[in-house]
């Protein structure tokens, strides 16, 4: 599966649980997203989201790369790290990409439909001439 694909899936199968409230719920898949593709990068990059305060309010998510991680230990950011790639604020991204999953959804229920009709029609018999 393609990573946009994942990430819409993944996004899908959040939202249709009904218990999430803020889109806080989706960033991890987004942040699974960003650092699938920052892998085909180089140097490669990889996400982090929840950052702290870095002078300007709290970011969403960073983009790291990797030189900055302590491979050796434990994977993450070696101690007082600022996002080498920037920093992002991701709410609109999340919204877009939920409002893409609504239309996914409107499209695969259209296809559905459109299926049916053909089946329905292509078993009506024509008379013969």
């Amino acid at each position: 599966m393609l990573p946009l694909e994942a990430y819409l899936t993944e996004l899908r199968d959040i939202r249709s649980l009904g218990a999430t409230v803020e889109e806080t719920a989706y960033y991890p898949a987004l942040a699974t997203l960003l650092t699938e593709v920052g892998k085909k990068l180089k140097p490669k990059v990889r996400c982090v989201m929840g950052l702290q305060e870095l002078g300007a309010g709290f970011p969403d998510g960073g983009l790291f790369t990797e030189e900055q991680f302590d491979r050796e230990h434990t994977l993450k950011p070696l101690p007082g790290q600022v996002p080498s790639r920037g920093v992002r604020s991701v709410r609109q991204v999340i919204r877009v990409s939920l409002e893409m999953v609504r239309i996914m959804k409107s499209l695969s229920a259209l296809q559905r439909r459109v299926r049916q009709k053909y089946v329905q029609n292509a078993s009506i018999s024509l008379p013969a001439s």
